[in-house]
């Protein structure tokens, strides 16, 4: 008996330990569902991965891949499959030949035309980007980020990868290098000149553009009831901007929350894209005094972001930023990635059309197609047309007539 007990109660100590941390599972991602912006987030998955491999096709001699290299770097792309069938999908954007038994990768024309255009708006932008390359620094505890992290969202902000070359020494007045410790991993960028001009938050700039306090947009529709209440109430206190530092601000205050949200609003407005990886942002705890879980502190604010998960990637997206599925502010950079997008979609179709009629052709070799039903409704129009002139067997669809004619048919002594 006692035994059953002590059974008993492990069980429901089990259960009672799996349910708990299943609700506690289902309440960290327990966001509604936004389908507008589930595509925002990831309609541009395949875009990244080509513009990947674009990047390396680029770094080869001549601008020219072995496929068999492209296949090594297939595992960093987090791709399955063979680099010739995913290459070959896109012929607007890649070259596929064979030399010496062995295939090799280029570029198209057109698509070697946007790589230069993308190139040219990143030259005029230089100064763009060390703006912003400023602001983030101005934003830090100590105004200054370790290279390596930086270098995990340089494109999110739209960096050249070779931002420490191209903009740092351009711009050695108010950058520099630092590395306190000698290793590779320990080099930092250091803001050495603070601008008052550019520690204005965006959302600072607009509330000045519109002539109001600054305060958060609210992007919610007004079935939310309960997050509206609390929106409203997190909205009332005054605005917090993310450039005046943390002198005062007590760790899990609401006043350090209301910076803290102003400080991922800013972020994500310098993006390109207004989004980024919540576990890449969360690198830079130290840096911008992030919360220990900052997934759970984003859920907290859905007027403000949208938090999606789809695929294990976890995305914080800024909500204002869009107009259902399209960004409303689109940066220089992003229309040339967009007909990127467009000639990789181009290429896309293409290949589905021609696979598709390749296939139909081997269907039909094989007789494994009947004829097609517009072959069968002219047949049946045809007949319809014969009926009218006559023509349709001696009249049998007339009673009479098909009376006659099966008398005709079996009985030999018929007239």
């Amino acid at each position: 008996m006692a035994a059953q007990i002590y059974l008993k109660r492990q069980r429901n100590g089990y259960l009672s330990f799996f349910s708990f941390h299943l609700e506690r599972g289902f309440s960290l991602w327990s966001m509604k569902k936004d389908p507008d912006l589930e595509v925002a987030l990831h309609r541009n998955r395949r875009w990244i991965v080509n513009n990947q491999i674009k990047n390396i096709i680029m770094q080869c001699p001549n601008h020219v891949a072995p496929v068999k290299y492209l296949q090594k770097k297939f595992k960093n792309l987090d791709l399955q499959g063979k680099a010739l069938n995913w290459i070959k999908k896109y012929p607007c954007c890649f070259e596929v030949y064979l030399e010496n038994d062995e295939y090799y990768c280029g570029l198209t024309k057109r698509m070697m035309f946007l790589t230069q255009e993308e190139e040219d708006v990143k030259d005029m932008q230089e100064g763009l980007y060390a703006d912003r390359l400023a602001k983030l620094l101005m934003m830090c505890r100590d105004n200054r980020l370790n290279v390596v992290k930086l270098n995990e969202l340089r494109r999110n902000f739209g960096f050249p990868d070779d931002f420490l070359l191209r903009i740092v020494p351009k711009y050695s007045k108010i950058f520099r290098v630092v590395n306190h410790t000698g290793r590779r991993s320990s080099v930092e960028i250091e803001l050495t000149e603070w601008n008052p001009d550019l520690a204005i938050s965006a959302i600072e700039r607009k509330a000045k553009k519109d002539g109001r306090e600054p305060c958060f947009p609210c992007s919610l529709p007004q079935t939310w009831v309960k997050s509206l209440e609390r929106f409203e109430d997190f909205n009332s206190t005054p605005y917090i901007s993310p450039y005046l530092g943390l002198d005062g601000l007590v760790e899990g205050s609401k006043e350090m929350d209301k910076r803290t949200v102003g400080l991922v609003h800013e972020l994500l407005s310098l993006t390109l894209w207004k989004k980024a990886s919540i576990f890449k942002l969360g690198h830079f705890r130290r840096e911008f005094c992030f919360p220990e879980k900052l997934n759970v502190f984003l859920l907290k604010h859905p007027g403000i972001f949208y938090v999606s998960n789809r695929y294990q990637i976890y995305t914080v997206l800024l909500r204002e930023a869009y107009n259902g599925f399209e960004l409303i502010e689109k940066d220089p950079l992003v229309i040339v990635k967009e007909k990127f997008g467009e000639l990789m979609q181009e290429g896309l179709h293409e290949y589905n059309r021609r696979h598709y009629l390749l296939n139909l052709e081997k269907k039909r070799n094989r007789g494994m197609i009947m004829s097609k039903p517009e072959k069968r409704r002219n047949q049946r129009d045809e007949t319809s047309e014969q009926d009218k002139e006559g023509g349709d067997l001696g009249g049998i669809f007339d009673p009479e007539e098909r009376k006659r004619f099966y008398r005709v048919l079996f009985d030999d002594n018929a007239p």
